[in-house]
């Protein structure tokens, strides 16, 4: 999994800017741990941007910082839109039912359990099917429809990117690449069955793309992109506390199921040094790449399983902050062995449990 290093620069120059891939990981609400990791790595010059791999709250961020960035936006365009899309949800989702209560509040938990309109929500979602429970103009669509300008992506030369979903007849998993985005592709990347009704394109059901790819890598593994390759974890693999309500064990079901995608892409890589194609599964390709990884599960494993619906702007901060401290570790820890070898470690992913249950 190694390269020889890069020429070294020669003397008296700076030397080129490493480039790197990413693949984002969807996790609702926790996307935001997501926005500060990618606001802290767009502030350091020694790193360049190659392609972004996003499933779910991930697509929503790769798609975002490519339409900051296309046009000559650059680094700042990218950080200015992903701050205005994740307050513009927050604003967007003050008058929510979808709330903490006012002892949460006085406590400073970020768990919505107590939530009447959670749960509500998830009544709703098993006793009918999501086109019957949503309004018929979505909120989150009419959101990313005002706030991101898909042509412009369509148009972006500055990132590949690619965002995934899962064929709802099938089962298999569908890229889309930036060239081809647009609203209707990058709400079936973030199409929960349990809150939205399916998403058809070209005839197609499409759900959420992590049942398949939690983020896809394959398509980042080509011969001229980027040698490293940083995943940005945000989906707890392992948790403390079982979950009570039907509500929770929903939410832990889809954790569990969105982890498989990661663990398998980690173990193919890791030991056979291939990566598996989402999209056809039955194939794998030689992943000649560096594997890093920046988690925020430690922590996040920690909050409630409600907590990843919590768009209230205080905790959108407060997991902002915690993606920019992550980030600035990793560089601290990590930076000099970029462009050079793997730095993950996989015992976290393969034995989460023992961090959650010391």
């Amino acid at each position: 999994m190694q390269l020889s290093p890069d020429t070294p620069p020669r003397p008296g120059s700076l030397p080129a800017p490493i480039p790197i891939s990413l693949g984002l990981q969807g996790g609702g609400a926790y996307g935001a741990f997501t926005w500060g990791v990618l606001d802290r790595l767009l502030d350091d010059d020694r790193l360049s941007f190659d392609g972004i791999s996003g499933t779910s709250a991930g697509a929503i961020n790769a798609v975002v910082m490519a339409d900051g960035m296309a046009h000559g936006g650059g680094r700042a365009g990218a950080q200015a839109a992903l701050r205005k899309f994740w307050t513009s949800l927050s604003g967007a989702s003050r008058f929510s039912p979808l709330q903490r209560t006012p002892l949460d509040y006085l406590l400073g938990r970020w768990t919505l359990e107590s939530s009447p309109g959670y749960h509500m929500m998830q009544m709703m979602s098993a006793a009918m099917a999501p086109m019957q429970a949503m309004p018929s103009i979505n909120p989150i669509r009419q959101l990313l429809s005002s706030l991101i300008d898909f042509e412009r992506v369509r148009a972006c030369d500055d990132l590949r990117i690619f965002i995934h979903a899962t064929n709802v007849r099938t089962g298999k998993g569908k890229l889309f690449t930036g060239a081809e985005m647009d609203v209707q592709r990058l709400m079936a990347a973030i199409c929960l069955p349990q809150v939205f009704a399916a998403v058809e394109i070209d005839g197609e059901a499409y759900w959420d793309g992590s049942y398949v790819g939690n983020p896809a890598l394959a398509p980042l593994v080509t011969p001229t992109g980027a040698r490293d390759l940083v995943v940005v974890q945000i989906n707890p693999i392992a948790r403390r506390e079982l979950p009570k309500s039907i509500a929770d064990i929903n939410s832990r079901s889809n954790e569990i199921s969105f982890n498989i995608g990661m663990m398998r892409e980690v173990a193919a890589i890791g030991q056979l040094r291939h990566v598996i194609d989402e999209v056809n599964g039955e194939e794998v390709h030689a992943a000649p790449v560096r594997m890093h990884l920046i988690s925020g599960t430690d922590t996040l494993s920690t909050y409630s399983m409600s907590s990843k619906y919590n768009t209230d702007w205080a905790f959108l901060e407060h997991l902002h902050a915690l993606g920019l401290a992550a980030a600035e570790q990793w560089l601290v820890e990590n930076f000099q062995f970029v462009g050079v070898r793997a730095t993950l470690d996989p015992d976290p992913i393969y034995h989460a449990e023992a961090s959650v249950c010391t």
